[in-house]
């Protein structure tokens, strides 16, 4: 004799497994975790932060003294 076997959770285990190396082939595919991303935009949102705030203005900037010519 062999097991019974319910058709249902069988079916249901195949789509399982279907999604699931779906979802394998889609992080393979876009690569980066969403806390991945949002930690390299953090990053570079405080890099430009910090560029804008060590920037020089021209017009305030009286320079070294020196003048060209």
């Amino acid at each position: 004799m062999s097991t019974v076997v319910n058709l249902r959770t069988v079916r249901k285990r195949k789509q399982r497994d279907a999604k699931a190396k779906a979802a394998a082939e889609n992080r393979i595919h876009f690569g980066r975790t969403k806390a991945e991303r949002d930690s390299s935009a953090m990053e570079r949102n405080r890099a430009d932060r910090e560029l804008d705030g060590n920037r020089r203005d021209p017009e305030q900037d009286p320079g070294d003294g020196e003048t060209k010519g």
